[in-house]
């Protein structure tokens, strides 16, 4: 094991408390306060450090949402020509049309990276723990309750192998794992059945994703070779993205559209 990390080798092997993702929640809520707080107190030296850092992530949050406005520019358009004689106060409004400064592909690429998607389902009612885990209770002596069964349909990889029992903290029985999807293509109107590639972000919980619950609202990331599609480079693409739009464990099936 590497120098220095006990903490992350007992997470490993016990997992994390029930309540970790609220904690750490309440935690950044109050880092807010306890920043104010120190700013004001610092001097010295220690403040010309601490602004200076505080400065370069308040430039980055800056450039993440400014990648989030689309600006418009104008340019002139020749075919809109007035008949007749023009006031000169009037020659630089006619003639004028507005269009997007960058192209959609450019576009589409600050939105990802900045983490916005446009998305068939926008908003989606989050899953509660007690409603995605069920508590499974192992050992003779004491009978100890900190496994959890997951409930709702999960994808694991073709290279997934379960853990030793005796240190598996999430189970994710077998009847309930998917790897393939129907997906939607929104333009030519037709469902085609395919390979799930992996589970990009679960709306509900990081640890959702982590774990590759399927849920509605669910990006995940699917096979798309069969179908030729090509990129705007003339590449074929192979993976492409699609939300979940049912519940899987309610039909049996992972019904998606693609996000086009």
């Amino acid at each position: 094991m590497p120098q220095h990390e006990h903490m992350e080798r007992h997470r490993k092997l016990h997992g994390v408390r029930m309540d970790h993702e609220e904690r750490t929640r309440k935690k950044e809520a109050r880092l807010v306060h306890k920043r104010s707080e120190f700013s004001q107190k610092v001097h010295g030296i220690r403040a010309k450090i601490y602004q200076k850092r505080r400065f370069k992530e308040k430039a980055t949050m800056r450039k993440t949402i400014a990648m989030h406005n689309e600006r418009t520019n104008t340019h002139a358009n020749d075919e809109a020509v007035a008949e007749g004689a023009v006031p000169a106060y009037l020659l630089d409004r006619e003639g004028v049309s507005r269009a997007k400064v960058l192209s959609n592909t450019v576009k589409q690429k600050r939105k990802e990276k900045a983490g916005k998607w446009e998305v068939p389902i926008p908003k989606v009612k989050p899953v509660a723990d007690d409603e995605m885990f069920k508590v499974m209770k192992s050992g003779k002596r004491g009978k100890k309750a900190w496994k959890r069964v997951v409930t709702k349909v999960t994808f694991c990889g073709e290279s997934f192998t379960r853990k030793n029992p005796k240190y598996e903290r999430f189970i994710r029985p077998s009847g309930l794992r998917m790897k393939r999807a129907n997906v939607t293509h929104p333009e030519l109107k037709t469902t085609f059945q395919l390979d799930i590639l992996g589970v990009r972000k679960n709306p509900s919980s990081q640890i959702y994703t982590n774990l590759g619950v399927m849920t509605k609202g669910t990006i995940i990331e699917v096979n798309v070779s069969e179908l030729g599609l090509v990129t705007t480079s003339g590449k074929v693409a192979w993976g492409k993205m699609a939300q979940v739009t049912n519940n899987p464990e309610l039909d049996g099936c992972v019904n998606s559209v693609l996000l086009v």
